[in-house]
Formats: C-alpha cells, sequence, structure tokens
C-alpha cells in the first residue's frame, strides 16, 4: 500500500501574474512518491484537473478510503510506475486543498481578513510557473515528463511551451488546446448560478458566515452532465423512477413539478450536494476562468502551429471516442500542430462508453497505451 503524505512549501517572493498582479507569501501543498534516483532524471510532475488535487496517488496512513484521484494509474506496478519514477503532485494557486487561495489570510490586510473575492486571478501559464519555482525547491531542473488529463493536460501542454527545455516528454489526456464556445458557455452557466446565490455576497461570503451551497450544488450538476455520455447516463440510469417515491405505484410517476422523480435527477442531486460540502466558490471561478483564458495559439495569430514551434519534449496524446466535452478532434488539433513542426508524437484514440470521465477509469486499452509510454521513458532515463 502507497501510503500518501501531504507536505507544504512557502514562498515569500511575489509571484508576478499573468494580469499583471502579483502575490506574496503564499504557500503550495504537494505530495511526492517513489524516490528521486542519483542522478534525478526520473521525476514526473502530475497536473490536477478542476476539482483534483496535489493527491495524486496512494492513501493517507490510518484513512483506507483516501486513495489519490489518480490512484488507478499512479503507484506501484501501474502504468505510472513510482517504483521507477518520482512522481510529484502540486496544489495549483488558488485551490482550497491546501495551497494558498481564497479561503486564506490575505498578507497585504491588517484586519486578518481573507482573500475571498480579492484573491488575483490565475491562469494555466501562472500555475505552471507555480510549479516551477517548486521544482527549483526540490533540486529537479528536468522532468522526465508532466502528465495531466482535462485541466491538467492542458498545464502539460503550457509545460512544453514555458520551459521547453525542462521536461522529456508531455503525457497530454482528454484535453484541448483551448476551450470552444460551447465550453466557455459551460462554464458561464455554471459561475452565474454561483455568483447570482443570495449567500455569495460578491465573493465575501465569509465574513457573512455563509456558503453559496444552493449555486454549487447547481455548478456541479451542469459540469457533471457534461462529463458523461449520453449512453453511460442511458445505460445508468435511464428512464428509471426512484423505487422509493411515496405514494405513487412502481413505474408510475407522481406527476410533480418539484419533486425528485427520476434516478438521474436523484444522482446529479447527490452529486451537488456532495462537491458543495468540500469545494470553495470562489476557486470554481478562479479555476474555469484559467479553462477559459488558456489559449497558447492567440499570441500566434491563432496558429496551434506557431504556439508549438518551441516545443522541444517529445508528445503522448490520449482522447477517448465519447466524450464530447474535449473531443477527440480537439486532440488532433494538437497532433497535426506537432506533426507539422516534425515533433515526435503518439497518439491513441480510446473507444471508451465512459465520455471526459474516462481519463479516471481503469480502462485496460488506456492503460496499456500508458504503461507502455513510461515503460520506454523509464529505458531513455535509466528509470
Amino acid at each position: 500500500m502507497l501510503i500518501a503524505t501531504p507536505q507544504s512549501m512557502h514562498f515569500a517572493e511575489p509571484l508576478a501574474l499573468t494580469s499583471g498582479a502579483s502575490i506574496r507569501a503564499y504557500d503550495l501543498s504537494y505530495e511526492t512518491y517513489g524516490s528521486l534516483n542519483a542522478d534525478r532524471s526520473n521525476a514526473v510532475l502530475v497536473c490536477h484537473a478542476l476539482n483534483a488535487s496535489h493527491h495524486v496517488a496512494g492513501v493517507y496512513a490510518g484513512q483506507p478510503k483516501s486513495e489519490g484521484w489518480w490512484h488507478s494509474m499512479i503507484g506501484p506496478g501501474k502504468p505510472l510506475d513510482t517504483d521507477r519514477f518520482f512522481v510529484i503532485g502540486i496544489n495549483n494557486l488558488g485551490s482550497c486543498f491546501g495551497s494558498t487561495g481564497p479561503m486564506h489570510a490575505n498578507p497585504d490586510r491588517v484586519d486578518g481578513q481573507v482573500y475571498g473575492a480579492s484573491f488575483p486571478v490565475v491562469t494555466v501559464e501562472d500555475w505552471v510557473n507555480a510549479q516551477a519555482l517548486l521544482l527549483d525547491r526540490l533540486g529537479i531542473q528536468t522532468l522526465a515528463a508532466v502528465m495531466g488529463g482535462s485541466l491538467g493536460g492542458m498545464q502539460a501542454l503550457g509545460w512544453a511551451l514555458q520551459y521547453p527545455m525542462r521536461l522529456r516528454h508531455a503525457v497530454v489526456v482528454a484535453s484541448a488546446p483551448n476551450l470552444t464556445a460551447e465550453n466557455i458557455a459551460f462554464n458561464e452557466v455554471a459561475r452565474r448560478a454561483i455568483v447570482t446565490d443570495p449567500d455569495f455576497h460578491g465573493g465575501d461570503f465569509y465574513q457573512h458566515g455563509v456558503l453559496p451551497k444552493r449555486g454549487l450544488r447547481i455548478a456541479r450538476m451542469i459540469g457533471h452532465i457534461t462529463y458523461l455520455s449520453d449512453d453511460v447516463m442511458n445505460e445508468k440510469f435511464g428512464r428509471q423512477l426512484r423505487s422509493a417515491v411515496s405514494g405513487a405505484n412502481e413505474g408510475s410517476y407522481r406527476y410533480s413539478t418539484q419533486e425528485v422523480e427520476f434516478q438521474i435527477e436523484s444522482y446529479l442531486r447527490y452529486q451537488g450536494d456532495k462537491f458543495a460540502d468540500y469545494f470553495d466558490a470562489n476557486t470554481y471561478l478562479l479555476i474555469t476562468r484559467a479553462l477559459d483564458y488558456f489559449d497558447p495559439a492567440r499570441a500566434h495569430g491563432g496558429s496551434l502551429t506557431q504556439a508549438l514551434a518551441g516545443a522541444q519534449a517529445k508528445f503522448l496524446l490520449v482522447s477517448f471516442a465519447t466524450d464530447w466535452r474535449f473531443a477527440p478532434a480537439r486532440s488532433r488539433e494538437i497532433v497535426k500542430a506537432l506533426l507539422d513542426n516534425q515533433r515526435e508524437v503518439s497518439y491513441a484514440e480510446i473507444d471508451a462508453p465512459h465520455g471526459h470521465d474516462a481519463f479516471l477509469l481503469d480502462d485496460a486499452r488506456y492503460h496499456a497505451v500508458v504503461r507502455a509510454y513510461f515503460n520506454n521513458v523509464a529505458q531513455e532515463v535509466g528509470a
């Protein structure tokens, strides 16, 4: 059993942000797994997606149900094998899982108030820069690979562009070079659900002793729908009614506009309630905006080929046929741009039924691709 130990690193020096603002006296939470080899060549950075954290693998001592969010992928003998690689997970700045974020005290305020709505806007580029500073402190100058799924895949792509000489490989899973207008629209509807919650108070709800849970529930429900495929929802729930609907015969409707009648409604409400109990509303706004803003081609007249011209890493891209949030066509855009630049790239499109969530699941074909790729990386770096 891989035991995870949370760690934290403090940075007193200001971090300049893409927005023009800066943040000082911040902390980054992180975890490491495995051992760094003698020449420090076997380090792999794993970047997390929207509602995840630095806890990517293993369990916490005495907490058997505390598996890391990518525990099926990372660990001893797993596709990303911690017996061979030194794996690092870093919680993004602005998160609510340990790194400095809106819930933490603002060092520029003498009254000790938390940042709340005043926390500066952060971008994928800012996260990559902060991660690089933490790796500097760990004495790691070159990474064997940077790996991530969804928003984490954007960070892996950002690494290849911002620090091209510091990574040998980029593993980009179920991701995209930017968000489509439809994806931005979904994010905006979710954000509006939060900011229009009466308990939001302009983002300073902490001072009022309340939480905008209604808005967070709706935001999570919207997001969750987009992470699943139609086939999975039909297979799991179909048009099934809740078996415990009081006052109704089995298989019959209550004909109510407000009661929960269908299994899918009950499932979404459960997911929304659970999310609202642990996630921070301001963090949700920050992270979805970072998703919206990511677009490396924008500085190159919209040309992804030009944007990726400076990348030096070798790439593995993986997409899933039923993922309509980050469709395979978006990964193929990255593949084409890399090939245009004569970069070495491998691509796998997995016919999995699980939608966007497939990147988190234990699909044998998907894991075999990643395992084979990291076997080659291990041989290359002597891990």
